[in-house]
């Protein structure tokens, strides 16, 4: 089975100057999040994979079909929501969203009537006539995502969808983002918002100076859950570490009474609690999380080995 995105040597200059450096990767995932800071790679490597940008070296395989020499087959396939507005002047949204359909291949007939659709589904059903540029920011965002989704691509590319929102419409962008993936539909999402990225996707790649920092499969890491805490006791004389390692719970003992662990699976926090009360051990402060997306960008930040975390 073909992945989403195969990623093989792939290498992007602009002049001489590297953008994309030598990026192997294999995606698969439903959903997939970009991560990077600002000038790491993210869109130009959405670009390339969409044909704007011919590979220097290396090459990218969406479902299969080699961006080199099979971009038309790549392009018939996927729909794009570009960060920047790309609207022409003077254009109500339906006729611009059928315009879009129909470069993307559906007849004039079927493109106006999934125009409307596409509209209605993102809330834009009652301003369709109304010209583009009178939109607000909120809305033309939604505009973006209708043109993106109207002719029933297989992946949507979204680049920062959610820039510049307000709450309400931040919230309606990922409920229709998360809706999509649920129908089916894959995903490549690039956000600098952790948040989005978590909410929606599945896999994540981040990227550093245009090189892959890390790979991360996000349903994996729920799935295992792992659980940190931070713990300062009072009183032990070493007979409650001792009992917290017999639960299974991977430790790290610092100065002060100050414990670091990994509680492992099933194991509540109230037992940790009982074990003190037997042993008259105070717990003066406990800080328990869950490994987040963020916890691992930064790691990847921090330095630039390729490969999961």
């Amino acid at each position: 089975m073909s992945a989403v995105v195969e990623l093989d040597g792939l290498e992007v200059r602009f002049g001489k100057r590297a953008i994309l450096k030598g990026l192997s990767a294999r995606l698969e995932a439903r959903s997939i999040g970009l991560l990077g800071p600002n000038g790491a790679g993210k869109t130009t490597l959405i670009h390339t994979l969409l044909g704007f940008h011919p590979p220097f070296r290396g090459t990218a395989l969406l479902f299969g079909k080699d961006i080199r020499t099979e971009i038309r087959d790549v392009r018939r396939r996927v729909g794009y929501m570009p960060e920047n507005d790309s609207f022409i002047a003077g254009m109500t949204a339906v006729r611009f969203v059928r315009l879009m359909a129909e470069l993307s291949g559906l007849p004039p007939r079927a493109a106006l009537e999934r125009a409307h659709e596409a509209l209605f589904y993102v809330g834009l059903g009652e301003a369709r006539y109304r010209r583009l540029e009178t939109y607000s920011l909120g809305m033309k965002q939604m505009a973006k995502l209708a043109q993106a989704v109207v002719h029933g691509p297989d992946l949507i590319f979204l680049d920062e969808p959610t820039n510049g929102l307000d709450p309400p419409h931040r919230l309606r962008m990922l409920r229709l983002i998360r809706e999509i993936r649920d129908r089916g539909v894959h995903l490549i999402l690039s956000s600098h918002l952790l948040r989005d990225v978590e909410e929606c996707c599945d896999e994540v790649l981040v990227l550093k100076e245009g090189v892959i920092a890390a790979q991360c499969d996000l349903a994996e890491e729920r799935r295992t859950n792992r659980r940190f805490l931070e713990m300062e006791t009072r009183g032990d004389d070493g007979s409650f570490a001792e009992a917290l390692g017999k639960l299974g719970c991977d430790m790290a003992l610092q100065a002060g009474g100050r414990i670091k662990m990994v509680l492992p699976e099933g194991l509540e926090l109230r037992e940790l609690y009982r074990l003190a009360a037997e042993r008259e051990v105070q717990i003066r402060r406990l800080n328990y999380k869950r490994d987040s997306l963020q916890d691992i960008f930064l790691k990847a930040m921090e330095g630039q080995q390729h490969g999961r975390v």
